[in-house]
């Protein structure tokens, strides 16, 4: 599992209609079977993948959160994956969307602490406050 893999289009994932789908031939079943088993491995990776940076998240450190963020390669399918089986394609809807929220978590961490850094940089900077003096002497 490396890392949250953004879905580049629908094409790209395979939610294309098969326009060869049931053309009747001898090896059908059987490569329909292998073609299940492939996309339920690659969408159980990709499920696992989305639950640690969701688990990242949890834990609230922000190293870790940040190290979520920097991932900058995109997802390829396998080239033997085809087209998504129909059996798949709500749990693959269903992903997708977990994808999407955790995404859109990792930024909104990203900036937050973007923003906290800022200030804290700005505070350790700023001129220091006058100190109060008190002079002690009698009346």
């Amino acid at each position: 599992m490396t890392g949250i893999r953004p879905v580049a289009g629908s094409t790209t994932a395979g939610f294309s209609p098969n326009p060869h789908a049931g053309s009747g031939t001898s090896g059908d079943g059987h490569d329909r079977r292998r073609s299940l088993a492939t996309w339920q491995q690659t969408l159980d990776e990709l499920e696992g993948d989305v639950v640690s940076a969701r688990a990242a998240l949890a834990r609230g450190r922000g190293d870790e959160i940040a190290a979520w963020g920097r991932r900058t390669a995109d997802w390829v399918p396998p080239t033997d994956l085809g087209p998504i089986p129909a059996d798949l394609r709500e749990r693959a809807a269903r992903l997708l969307q977990h994808q999407l929220a955790v995404g859109e978590e990792l930024v909104e961490r990203i900036l937050q602490s973007q923003r906290q850094r800022d200030v804290a940089a700005r505070m350790s900077y700023a001129p220091s406050r006058p100190v109060a003096s008190f002079v002690d002497r009698g009346l």
